[in-house]
């Protein structure tokens, strides 16, 4: 999986639930989850850019199969998910919408 904006790494690795976790902070309230992956390829604490691959594709944690967990949270609440999926919309992350 790969990030949809740049951001900051804080989490890497297993997490109840969600398997194997990357979370990214990406300012302005906005963070990324990116779960049930076979394996993590960044560190917390690690500056990522858009694009940057972060995880595998897997199926741990509670999962019924190999598939794409992508969550956005801003100040805490989840976000509909779709308009960052589009790769044109990733610089919304960054204007604080």
């Amino acid at each position: 999986m790969t990030s949809v904006a740049t951001g900051v790494v804080t989490w890497a690795g297993e997490r109840f639930g969600y398997g194997n976790l990357v979370e990214v902070n990406h300012g302005n309230g906005y963070l990324t989850r990116y779960a049930h992956n076979s394996a993590v390829l960044v560190r917390v604490g690690d500056t990522v850019q858009k694009g940057q691959e972060l995880s595998l594709l897997g199926s741990t944690g509670h999962s019924t199969g190999p598939h794409v967990h992508f969550e956005v949270q801003k100040d805490g609440s989840p976000v509909d998910p779709m308009a960052f999926i589009n790769q044109n919309a990733a610089p919304l992350l960054k204007a604080g919408h």
